[in-house]
């Protein structure tokens, strides 16, 4: 789905820019215009026409630059736009707000005008304080110190003792925040990288992590961010090790605490959204159908306000998020049918976004349209989108890609292709062994998908009810499922041994499913 269309940077950056941001662009430069920015007006007129960059036709369709004289244009177009967007955006955005203050307070401090830079600065902390933004408190103390050190203002008493005092404490502030983010990044790249875990050495891993980065409790009881970026590592350690209980109750939690400082949402609107999302997915797996239509649809209206509407990035995320939390919503209910419908508009977004939409993201998209598909028993479909995964060659989500040649065999069974499950069968069963991701579940499958073809079909229902029976007494056991957060395998037996579609039997059981509470 990715393509490269996007390889140059101006490029990239050009079409990524907005209506608002493109004639913003025209007036900065009309209005700050020299004679050699002629030249930077007529390659953006033009790299914005082209649908995919090629310098050569690009070079064709310019009349007033050559060959040479380009890639100076095209550094000094850059920058232009990065200085536009910056004025643009500086209402936008708190840090550019605290960028710009320090910015006069270095220029005033330079000029000599001490008093009218240690107010600035002041302004700048208060500023800070408001939203949580202690990284620019270090920068602006720094520079009071420096003022002080230097010029001693005297514009309070004891004012060496106060930004000692303030110096320390921001200090220890940023070590705990730095811990908890490390500890936050730390899981995520581990997930990225291998997914859930399987099996105790793994758990024993994530756990290490957790402790070794961890600070003592008494030390993040209070704060913003320290409350955020705890429970954003709680919540991916929780995922990690299948504990989807508290990956929910960790996830309400991350929204909690911007349900109680409403004003963070606009400083901090993509961990917002993070959040939501986060909080939709441990629904998903706790089969918590009400929450989800709750949360989702909170969600939906947040998507609508013109906080995300007028920033592509925030859009493009809550339309893959919702589209996510969508497809799951009819995996569960089994609804299939009617969520295919909704893949060729998630299919025209996710190509007309690329830019904004990282790889991992659209492993995840591809797998569950796969599994869309598989339920509405269109097994062809199914094995195109398996092999868009398949054919990746990066490492990410290992665990995707052993699951995704599971389901792949799966559909050759169902498709009859037996000379080819044979084959398949060892080949997959290599491939998740190499990787550490055979439990006893999919030993199972392998071994009655082995003998299935070898087993006479007057026979082949005892051995599907022996499988069924044998998952079954698996089932609670948190090591042994991590293939039900990819395939719900019980109800696919299900459909086989009661010969009924795997829509109809999911369809039956969220029928008879009750509000559960958490």
């Amino acid at each position: 789905m990715m393509s490269n269309r996007f390889s140059d940077t101006l490029f990239q950056l050009i079409k990524s820019l907005e209506k608002a941001e493109k004639r913003h662009f025209k007036l900065y430069i009309k209005r700050n215009s020299a004679k050699e920015d002629l030249k930077i007006v007529e390659l953006f007129d033009t790299l914005h026409k082209l649908t995919d960059y090629d310098e050569t036709i690009l070079l064709k369709k310019l009349k007033t630059i050559e060959k040479p004289q380009l890639a100076n244009v095209k550094v000094h177009l850059y920058k232009q736009l990065l200085s536009s967007l910056r004025l643009l955006k500086r209402g936008d955005s708190v840090d550019l707000q605290l960028n710009e203050q320090l910015d006069y307070g270095h220029i005033l401090y330079k000029k000599g005008l001490y008093i009218q830079s240690l107010r600035i600065i002041e302004k700048a902390k208060e500023t800070a304080r408001q939203h949580h933004k202690i990284n620019y408190l270090v920068q602006a103390i720094a520079l009071e110190k420096r003022i002080e050190t230097i010029h001693s203002s005297r514009s309070i008493q004891n004012r060496a003792e106060v930004l000692a005092d303030e110096s320390n404490n921001v200090n220890k502030q940023i070590d705990i925040l730095a811990r908890l983010s490390n500890l936050a990044l730390l899981l995520q790249g581990w997930f990225i990288k291998n997914g859930h875990a399987r099996n105790i050495t793994d758990e024993n891993k994530v756990t290490a992590y957790l402790l070794k980065h961890m600070p003592p409790k008494a030390w993040y009881e209070k704060g913003f961010y320290e409350k955020m970026y705890l429970h954003q590592a709680y919540c991916l350690y929780a995922f990690i090790k299948q504990d989807f209980l508290n990956y929910y109750r960790h996830a309400q939690r991350w929204v909690n605490i911007f349900d109680e400082q409403p004003s963070m949402i606009r400083v901090e609107t993509a961990n917002y959204i993070k959040g939501l999302h986060t909080l939709l997915s441990s629904c998903f797996y706790l089969r918590n159908n009400e929450k989800l239509r709750e949360v989702l649809l909170h969600f939906e209206n947040f998507a609508q306000t013109p906080r995300v509407q007028e920033h592509d990035s925030f859009r493009i995320q809550t339309f893959v998020y919702i589209s996510s939390a969508k497809i799951n919503q009819h995996i569960l209910k089994g609804t299939f049918a009617q969520g295919i419908s909704l893949v060729p508009g998630i299919l025209k977004q996710l190509n007309d976004d690329n830019l904004f939409i990282d790889e991992h993201r659209i492993l995840i998209i591809n797998y569950k349209i796969a599994s869309l598909y598989f339920g509405n028993e269109d097994y062809g479909t199914t094995i195109d989108y398996l092999q868009k995964i398949i054919n990746e060659s990066s490492d990410v989500r290992s665990d995707l890609q052993c699951y995704a040649r599971l389901l792949h065999l799966i559909c050759h069974y169902e498709l009859g292709n037996f000379s080819l499950v044979e084959y398949l069968t060892k080949s997959v069963y290599r491939f998740m062994a190499k990787r550490g991701n055979l439990t006893v579940i999919e030993e199972e499958i392998f071994s009655f998908l082995r003998k299935s073809f070898k087993v006479p079909r007057s026979e082949l229902r005892a051995a599907l009810e022996k499988l069924l029976i044998k998952i079954k007494t698996l089932e609670k056991n948190r090591l042994e499922t991590r293939s039900f957060t990819y395939l719900d395998i019980i109800s696919w037996l299900e459909s086989k041994l009661q010969r009924k579609t795997l829509s109809e039997v999911l369809q039956t059981k969220y029928a008879n499913s009750k509000k559960r509470k958490y």
